[in-house]
């Protein structure tokens, strides 16, 4: 009951900032989930031994979510995650925090960067390429539990399946077709149910990553902040995934 009346809360909240709000109003609730998500994600990080970013990680990821040219910000993001990992005591440390400050910048703040983006091409596939994930666990739900007999990464999610698996990319791509049909005509079906399709499988390796990330930080989830959901990581990370793919495909056409 806690998950069904999060989703209903959080759905339309995140369908109106997605094709009605202000600009500014977008960018802060990016940046706010953007913040708590990488907070999360440091946790694990720690809980794996790894030395904590803290407030430059922020910083760089809030420079990365606004800067004009994100390509050369990146580089020297890089760069400086390598500068600031001389900071630990144990040099042997140095390496896996400053692949954990890349990392985590990049996986959370890149991705929502690449929303923005793809919002400013049209918003419409904003909420294309993260309603596929809802509509595709939807899907999986509800063929996945009476038909799943193969499963797909038992040491990693043990409850998922093949079988779901396929019934979340069939749902995504019904609800894309439909979706697009009468939101962005202007594209043809083919390529709607390709983008559909490629955006599910993203996030369902999203999803899968980071339980694999949690996992190995003996976590069950990232946070407490979304009752029945666990915390924003958790909530977002197949659309993490999903709308960079999206973009890239729609930038490639």
């Amino acid at each position: 009951m806690k998950r069904l009346i999060t989703a209903a809360l959080l759905i339309p909240f995140i369908a109106w900032v997605t094709l009605g709000a202000p600009q500014w109003v977008f960018l802060m609730v990016l940046a706010a989930t953007g913040i708590l998500a990488y907070h999360e994600f440091e946790q694990i990080a720690a809980a794996n031994g790894i030395a904590r970013a803290g407030l430059p990680g922020v910083i760089c990821g809030l420079v990365l979510l606004l800067a004009p040219q994100p390509a050369a910000v990146f580089v020297l993001i890089a760069l400086l995650g390598m500068a600031l990992a001389m900071r630990v005591n144990d040099f042997s440390a140095a390496l896996p925090a400053a692949g954990a400050f890349v990392l985590g910048v990049t996986y959370v703040f890149g991705s929502w960067r690449c929303a923005a983006d793809l919002r400013a091409l049209n918003p419409h596939w904003l909420l294309f390429a993260m309603a596929l994930s809802w509509a595709g666990d939807t899907a999986a739900l509800y063929i996945g539990r009476p038909l799943g007999r193969h499963k797909m990464a038992p040491r990693v999610s043990p409850a998922k399946s093949w079988e779901g698996a396929a019934g979340s990319v069939a749902g995504s791509m019904l609800f894309g077709g439909i979706y697009a049909h009468y939101w962005i005509p202007e594209v043809s079906l083919v390529a709607v149910l390709a983008l559909a399709g490629a955006g599910n499988v993203a996030g369902q390796l999203g999803d899968l990553c980071e339980s694999a990330l949690k996992r190995g930080a003996a976590m069950k989830d990232s946070g407490t902040l979304l009752p029945g959901h666990g915390g924003w990581l958790d909530r977002i990370d197949s659309s993490l995934f999903s709308v960079p793919v999206v973009y890239a495909l729609l930038k490639s056409f």
